[in-house]
């Protein structure tokens, strides 16, 4: 069944041929979202088949600035704007958010908020189908996104019953099985494994290639992607402060640590099960242990015989692929999800009281926020069980970058200031055991180094810590020990 959509030729144009007219044009685009400035004058022309890498601090204005190109603003957030976007010939102040969505697509921060079907399989079919195309073509557009995201084997599962990476995927496939003409990914991989960031790449590529696709894709995690982008351009405080080649992105130092960017590694990291060398096992009386727990969900065992063991001062890493069970093992041991056999117990006896004992950040971290301003959020929990103390707030709060924006809407934040609200949230109560779940979405490296330097501090004076992550550089830095989880068991390493 072949796909009906008319190819685009990326030939390189004769010496003399015009310039291509850009198929995404930003003209002197300022936004205001609920009266704080996000973005200042951003202009930028991209011409079709470009691959757009886009980097900044978190709060820079990249997310505002993809839901502008997409529409989304202003159409379903309210924002003052003023200047210009046009996408394919399109006005998107002018346009319906219907005829934008089949020029352009969107896959947010947060995928699950894109994803609203029982089934993968009609998930990423629902676009062409709601274009009213054939429906020869509507299954063949869903075979092939799902085949190139690897999903095939997930079709016919529920999407709220698989992993953050794995939704992550889903969103890709329903955007991709869209065949848009310029393509918008709002941190793509930060919740995906290496097998799945190296598919996701490649799928990219393959689409510029065979159909000439535009691709913008905002990053933090810049190896990846950098020796593939065309051009790279870096945001600060709602506005383009460099726009270049990726091989001079580097070349300012000083820039590169204002901004929060790290330099990608020289080398490429093996898989975790070759990494050399005996890892460590816990040291001394154990804080916390795990025996034999089953868990999952609706009758399905994601955990299957799960045993470890944390110790006071433990600074653990818990890795794996996408869907081994990283995040259903951190809700059992936050005591927010109950097992179906075996137990989870402080060395004491007691099960862990969610908060008090063991604090959780969620990959989504906008699902733990609830209060009216940032600082209310992080003294919620001192104040409701009376242990609020002045001294100790203001240390989270200054140690987390959140004092600017203490009276600022956690929901008018961004997915970076969001995950750093929720983790000093989590953070205020001193509980015994922290845990991270993919704390990187949304983060510079600046801000990430500065939140994991605290936590080291909080390590060194007897909190536990269990980071789940596929960072390589995040977990080399800072974990004195490795948990490596596959198919929802805990592996010898």
């Amino acid at each position: 069944m072949a796909i009906l959509l008319e190819q685009q030729s990326l030939d390189t144009p004769a010496a003399d041929s015009p310039p291509l007219a850009p198929v995404l044009q930003v003209d002197r685009l300022t936004a205001r979202l609920g009266g704080i400035p996000a973005l200042d004058e951003v202009s930028l022309a991209v011409p079709p088949g470009e691959f757009v890498l886009i980097s900044g601090p978190s709060g820079s204005g990249k997310s505002t600035l993809a839901k502008a190109i997409c529409g989304i603003i202003p159409h379903a957030v309210a924002a003052e704007i003023s200047g210009h976007v046009n996408v394919a010939g399109l006005d998107t102040q002018e346009r319906p958010l219907a005829e934008i969505s089949q020029k352009v697509g969107i896959v947010f921060q947060n995928p699950g908020a894109q994803l609203f079907h029982l089934r993968v399989e009609d998930e990423v079919a629902f676009g062409p189908r709601n274009l009213d195309l054939p429906e020869e073509e509507v299954q063949a557009r869903a075979a092939w996104a799902l085949s190139a995201t690897g999903l095939a084997a997930v079709a016919d599962r529920k999407p709220a019953e698989l992993s953050g990476g794995q939704k992550q995927l889903v969103a890709i496939a329903a955007v991709l099985a869209m065949r848009p003409q310029v393509l918008v990914l709002d941190e793509p991989t930060a919740s995906l494994d290496p097998p799945n960031v190296d598919r996701v790449i490649d799928t990219l590529l393959r689409l510029r290639r065979e159909y000439g696709i535009t691709i913008v894709m905002i990053e933090h995690r810049l190896a990846p992607a950098i020796e593939h982008a065309d051009r790279v351009l870096l945001m600060d405080a709602g506005r383009i402060v460099f726009d270049g080649s990726p091989q001079t992105v580097f070349e300012d130092r000083a820039r590169c640590d204002a901004l929060g960017l790290r330099r990608p590694a020289l080398h490429r990291f093996p898989p975790w099960e070759e990494l050399s060398g005996p890892l460590p096992d816990a040291t001394g009386e154990p804080l916390l242990s795990v025996d034999d727990v089953w868990a999952g969900y609706r009758g399905h065992d994601v955990l299957r015989g799960v045993n470890l063991a944390l110790s006071p001062h433990d600074f653990v890493a818990l890795v794996g692929p996408n869907g081994a069970g990283k995040s259903t093992l951190a809700l059992v041991i936050a005591g927010l999800r109950k097992p179906r056999h075996g137990q989870v117990r402080f060395a004491d006896g007691h099960r862990p009281r969610p908060g008090l004992d063991v604090a959780l950040l969620f990959q989504n971290a906008a699902d733990q926020l609830f209060t009216d301003s940032v600082d209310e959020e992080v003294a919620f929990g001192p104040r409701n069980y009376r242990r609020f103390q002045p001294t100790d707030h203001a240390q989270v709060m200054r140690e987390a970058d959140l004092e600017a924006l203490a009276m600022r809407r956690p929901m008018h934040l961004s997915v970076g200031q969001q995950q750093r609200t929720a983790l000093g949230a989590c953070l205020a109560l001193h509980p015994r055991l922290v845990i991270l779940d993919e704390p990187t979405l949304g983060q510079d490296w600046g801000h990430l180094q500065r939140l994991m330097d605290f936590l080291c501090h909080l390590n060194a004076a007897g909190t536990a810590v269990l980071l789940i992550s596929h960072d390589y550089k995040l977990v080399h830095r800072y974990a004195r020990r490795i948990l490596r989880i596959e198919e929802g068991r805990i592996t010898p390493h």
